[in-house]
């Protein structure tokens, strides 16, 4: 080798590009984070149409968001665990795909009986996507800056996923059905 010959180095990203995986993990993450906090109050939102269309009961009712946060909150630790043994990453995909299928399952609900089901499948796959995005974003970004600013953006899109479930619920209950309140997260 000559003076004149640049050294070889190992790093073959373009300038600027660095860190672009993580930017695109980190809105997955957040995106999955921001759709099972939404659904609580974007819920709440339609019951009363949801009630007139599927003739809940007054009682009845309460079961449809308690389905939800029942599941969701009971079996948390179940799901972040099973993330550790058998990957997180695929623990998560599972979680959001079986939680939009429920999504799905619901807005198509015919009767209280599929509602209230599809809503207790809901919260099982919430179960299993939050806590292991929150166990991707510990190790998908570097100790340090990088993961204090994901880990911002994750208590932002949750702290922030209610106000918005409020505001959307309302919109989509009003100008189009109760059941976009659901679709929406497919």
């Amino acid at each position: 080798m000559t003076s004149s010959q640049p050294i070889p180095t190992t790093d073959t990203s373009a300038p600027g590009k660095r860190g672009g995986g993580k930017g695109i993990a980190l809105l997955v993450i957040a995106s999955c984070q921001l759709m099972v906090v939404l659904d609580v109050t974007i819920v709440n939102i339609a019951l009363p149409h949801i009630q007139n269309a599927l003739h809940f009961s007054t009682t009845g009712l309460a079961w449809v968001v308690s389905a939800y946060t029942l599941t969701f909150g009971g079996l948390l630790l179940l799901g972040g665990r099973t993330g550790d043994i058998v990957g997180r990453r695929r623990v998560f995909m599972c979680g959001v795909l079986l939680f939009a299928i429920a999504s799905l399952l619901g807005g198509l609900s015919q009767n209280s009986g599929q509602l209230l089901a599809a809503r207790a499948i809901q919260g099982v796959g919430g179960a299993i996507a939050s806590p292991t995005a929150l166990a991707l974003i510990t190790t998908t970004f570097t100790e340090g800056l990088e993961r204090n600013r994901a880990f911002g953006v994750f208590a932002a899109v949750s702290a922030g996923g209610g106000a918005i479930g409020l505001l959307a619920g309302g919109v989509l209950v009003e100008w189009l059905n109760w059941r976009w309140v659901l679709f929406v997260n497919v």
